[in-house]
């Protein structure tokens, strides 16, 4: 008789490897498409002619394609699979990019800009539903860590390129089409990974679920057994779940708001604060994003260590100190503001990768994607508003209120999660996931029964 595991005490393998890597891309793709534009805001200003309230449209319209696109996608990769999902957004994002290189008008960019950010949102669920799902336990944080820093990466590569770009005549034309570059790379590593076993056996489809097995983990790994259930909008708002979803939402709300507004407007926020102005502008929001990079690498490993509530909590607070300090004397040397702006980056790669984490382990598979495509919906609700609103705001009031605005998010964000947060640490998906007291999910059979190909 075979000796089987759990696919969640399973070990990680070369193939395993290849499926965290090709879904991190799209979180690549996010940091690299939403980071860009505040790099070639720069010369569009003046090419476009743009006003603030242009300026704050282009900014805000590919956050609210991701409110859009999260909602939708999360809602379609439940129903139709992770697979089909995961081809057809890269090839739209890459299309989409290629556009922005023929805009002549403002209005151009802002419709491209919303397309983009639709695409953008609708590979957040379908990635980290399929990292969630293929990954065993103890490699789930590493794994979605790697989300949040490619993220990052595409940020900080975004900004390296825009600084390389910024004394090219037409740069921003080639700052905007060259998403294409990545697109095409992921479209070439993602086109021979499977569906996810545990979608696939959800919907009764056992043989084809017992084939993935075999292909991706070899003999005698197996799955819980998990009774059909409805996919759709309406479990993940019933009594139990509702109140995680909105404490997700509002926790990714505070969390993603400052950083967004730093990144979008990256090179106005390093000016007004003396960090250089032009090029130097450019390159100082490519420090600060590779502290953010920086820190999420002990991150993902600290949510094993030390557990997801403690480092969730931890974070949030030294974040709001780190913006504290540029919001009460932003006319500190150039040397503190920088050094508080480090804090709040490196500090940021806990609750960047717990956007990803939380979601995936709070909420079982028939909804999984569905649900984070919910919780980044509410959270972007917060972000395009506050996109818009930023350089308003930081023309009426200065950059010092503007900080104190995102001070006061953490803190809120801070309460909440005293008050909520859960700890996943060591639980498999089903116990993650589960609304019973005993974190035995009703629907998960024992381990020695389900999908297995031992």
């Amino acid at each position: 008789m075979t000796n089987t595991q759990r696919i969640d005490d399973a070990q990680m393998n070369p193939f395993l490897k290849k499926v965290v890597f090709f879904s991190s891309g799209g979180s690549f793709l996010d940091g690299y498409v939403l980071s860009i534009i505040g790099v070639a805001l720069v010369e569009l200003t003046g090419w476009l002619n743009l006003s603030a309230v242009d300026t704050a449209m282009i900014g805000a319209s590919a956050l609210a394609g991701i409110f859009a696109g999260s909602i939708v996608g999360g809602r379609m990769t439940d129903a139709l699979g992770r697979r089909k999902m995961f081809i057809l957004d890269v090839t739209a994002i890459g299309v989409s990019s290629l556009a922005c290189v023929l805009i002549g008008n403002p209005v151009q960019l802002i419709v491209l800009r919303f397309l983009l950010g639709f695409f953008i949102g609708a590979d957040y669920p379908i990635a980290t539903s399929l990292i969630a799902e293929f990954v065993p336990k103890k490699q789930r944080a590493i794994g979605m860590g790697i989300v949040s820093a490619a993220w990052y990466l595409g940020a900080t590569a975004a900004a390296f390129v825009g600084f390389a770009l910024f004394s090219v005549e037409g740069g921003w034309r080639w700052m905007l089409g060259s998403a294409i570059i990545p697109c095409v790379v992921l479209l070439i590593g993602r086109h021979d990974i499977p569906e996810s076993p545990r979608w696939l056996a959800q919907r009764g489809r056992t043989e084809e679920a017992q084939a993935v097995m075999a292909k991706v983990f070899g003999e005698g790994v197996e799955l819980e057994e998990e009774k059909p259930a409805k996919s759709g909008f309406a479990p993940i708002f019933r009594q139990g779940y509702l109140g995680r979803i909105i404490y997700l939402g509002v926790l990714i709300l505070c969390q993603v708001v400052p950083m967004y507004a730093m990144y979008t407007f990256g090179p106005r926020i390093m000016e007004a604060f003396g960090l250089g102005s032009g090029s130097l502008s450019i390159l100082g929001e490519a420090l600060v994003s590779l502290v953010f990079l920086i820190g999420s690498i002990p991150a993902m490993f600290w949510l094993n260590s030390l557990g997801r509530r403690p480092l969730l909590i931890g974070s949030l607070a030294l974040m709001a100190v780190g913006l504290l300090i540029p919001g009460v004397a932003p006319g500190a040397h150039v040397v503190v503001i920088a050094v508080a702006f480090a804090v709040y980056a490196f500090f940021s790669g806990g609750p960047g990768i717990l956007q990803w984490l939380y979601p995936n382990e709070l909420f079982p598979t028939e909804v999984r994607a569905t649900a984070v495509g919910v919780a980044i919906a509410i959270s972007r609700i917060g972000v395009v508003i506050s996109t818009y609103g930023l350089p308003l705001f930081l023309d009426a009031y200065g950059i010092g209120p503007t900080m104190l605005v995102g001070v006061a998010l953490l803190v809120l964000g801070l309460v909440l999660s005293v008050l909520m947060a859960p700890e996943t640490r060591g639980l498999t998906l089903s116990q993650a996931s589960s609304l019973s007291p005993t974190g035995q999910d009703v629907a998960a059979g024992p381990a020695t029964k389900g999908v297995t190909n031992g």
